[in-house]
């Protein structure tokens, strides 16, 4: 058994299926008091922190829709998430390296994994934006010649700790304005409605093959935040 701390788009499409089904077995031996693995280290850990379980459930479930695959099995929706576990399993960066040695594939997950925090701050750079807008402003330097610049293990646990907060709605539609500007085109007004223009983002990026998006965090992950969308679309552009 096993949650991941990571991103779900690092994950590729068995691990990311696994890793669903696993947590929908985590919440009823949580929430119902079930033995099988209740003593397992991943129960134990998740444990007083289920809103933020369903949470994690939500964001693999936008994931596995971006991705065109179907969900019919929902779980209990908390707002705001509550608490998140301040213990890993294996730390965020020995899960960097452990997928880079089970999905030898690049190409079997949406997004590679990182060779350097250049990198890993170009998937996580709008999602931060959307989280914490002045942790943006200034993390860019950090990265190019500061403290982050050869941390990956640092720079990956902020990247987690940034995005599990629910972002403030103003901090949400600067993100994905920026976004926009990478996809906007004549033939297309932009939507008033977040959740309208998360999904035209979405659609233009897979048609523009907009690298820079299509291997963005926040592809997936800012819809969770957004009623409009959520995780119930029922149209993906990987489809």
């Amino acid at each position: 058994m096993r949650i991941w701390d990571l991103h779900p788009g690092y994950l590729d499409r068995k691990r990311l299926l696994g890793e669903h089904r696993e947590l929908h077995g985590l919440v009823n031996i949580i929430s119902q008091g079930k033995r099988g693995y209740a003593r397992h280290p991943e129960t134990l850990r998740w444990v007083g922190h289920l809103p933020a379980l369903c949470t994690r459930h939500q964001l693999l479930v936008s994931e596995m829709m971006l991705r065109g695959y179907n969900h019919h099995s929902p779980v209990p929706e908390f707002n705001p998430p509550g608490t998140w576990p301040d213990i890993f399993i294996d730390t965020p960066v020995d899960q960097l390296r452990l997928l880079a040695d089970k999905q030898a594939d690049e190409t079997s997950a949406r997004i590679p994994i990182p060779r350097n925090t250049q990198q890993l701050w170009a998937q996580h750079k709008y999602s931060v934006m959307a989280h914490d807008p002045h942790l943006y402003t200034t993390l860019g330097s950090e990265v190019a010649h500061g403290k982050y610049r050869d941390d990956m293990s640092g720079l990956v646990n902020l990247m987690i700790e940034t995005m599990r907060p629910e972002p403030q709605n103003g901090r949400l539609r600067n993100a994905l304005n920026h976004m926009w500007g990478y996809v906007s085109d004549s033939q297309h007004h932009m939507p008033e409605q977040d959740g309208e223009l998360m999904q035209l983002i979405r659609q233009q990026a897979i048609v523009q093959q907009k690298r820079y998006l299509l291997e963005s965090t926040a592809l997936s992950e800012l819809s969770i935040w957004i009623p409009a969308i959520g995780t119930g679309a029922t149209s993906s552009p990987y489809t």
